[in-house]
């Protein structure tokens, strides 16, 4: 939203730059914030992809993702992760269990507690949608010099600042 004080065409001009944030409009060679907002919205489309061709929902999709890159874990240590109740996370788990994704085990060194474990089809299947864009990347940043991948890891470190002092403001 612009603030009070603004020219109406600095409000047009801002108008503009967030349509073609949002669509496949050309870019202006400077419009940094544009391509970040568009990376942002091409990781949401790439993740909704990703839980659709799983058929699972967005908190079963982050359980998947913590499964696969960390293996497996108890389900209290997979709320505290995805930052949901013991009780949420339970639900999760019934749909992924239900959908196949993964199994429940007691823990090998005490009875009392379960063991999460993504099941191997869906492991496999998961890294098979995600590694074009994995090698994607990979791609983009080996093509880049010394000086490029410098600059890029500023801007980069800068932004994740950014979205952490926002978090911080928020109270999250």
């Amino acid at each position: 939203m612009a603030p009070l004080d603004d020219p109406p065409a600095a409000h047009d001009d801002r108008r503009e730059r967030e349509r073609a944030r949002r669509s496949d409009a050309p870019l202006g060679d400077d419009d940094l914030r544009a391509r970040v907002q568009r990376v942002a919205l091409r990781q949401q489309q790439f993740e909704k992809h990703v839980a659709a061709a799983l058929a699972v929902d967005a908190p079963g999709l982050e359980a998947m993702d913590h499964l696969i890159s960390t293996g497996p874990a108890t389900p209290t240590e997979l709320a505290r992760r995805l930052g949901i109740s013991t009780a949420a996370m339970t639900l999760v788990l019934h749909r992924l269990e239900n959908a196949g994704h993964i199994r429940r085990e007691r823990h090998p060194h005490d009875g009392r507690k379960l063991v999460v474990t993504a099941v191997d089809d869906s492991r496999d299947r998961a890294r098979e949608l995600v590694t074009p864009l994995i090698e994607g990347v990979e791609t983009v940043v080996q093509a880049m010099d010394t000086a490029e991948r410098a600059t890029v890891q500023r801007f980069l470190d800068r932004l994740i600042d950014a979205y952490d002092d926002a978090l911080d403001h928020s109270g999250a």
